[in-house]
């Protein structure tokens, strides 16, 4: 017998993309102490770019009704962030991982709903893919962005 995964509503597939940004938004925060010049100026407009993606969702989830999921105080970092090294490191999974959230959230929904998944999802990869130029790491790109490898 195959079993089928429940299928996710727009508003929960926003709702968790909501959450990733929260998640992003927070790490940018150690992110941007390790690092300096051009490096620091791009965490600020990639923290920047992420809360306006969250103040837009936010108003869109809240105007349409359905349930905001709530910001928490502190989230776990996936490592310690001890230098430019580590900081650029996390910068690359932050990226992925926001841009998974939101590549589910193009199989949940559609019209205008979609497009804002895809522009998020095309955004993050793009960015991933410079924070892995300044980091030096190869190769740049991901064949599926917001796709475990």
């Amino acid at each position: 017998m195959i079993e089928r995964a429940a299928r996710t509503t727009p508003a929960e597939a926003l709702g968790a993309a909501l959450s990733a940004e929260y998640a992003a938004i927070y790490a940018y925060g150690p992110i941007g102490v390790r690092l300096s010049g051009a490096a620091r100026t791009s965490a600020r407009q990639a923290e920047a770019a992420h809360r306006r993606r969250r103040d837009a969702l936010v108003m869109q989830l809240s105007t349409s009704g359905a349930t905001v999921p709530p910001d928490h105080a502190g989230y776990a970092l996936p490592f310690p962030i001890t230098d430019r090294a580590s900081a650029l490191r996390l910068a690359v999974e932050v990226e992925e991982r926001t841009a998974a959230h939101w590549r589910a959230a193009l199989a949940a929904t559609t019209g205008s709903d979609r497009d804002q998944a895809l522009d998020a999802l095309l955004d993050y990869a793009v960015r991933a893919t410079r924070w892995r130029r300044t980091a030096g790491v190869t190769p740049l790109t991901v064949p599926f962005p917001g796709r475990p490898t």
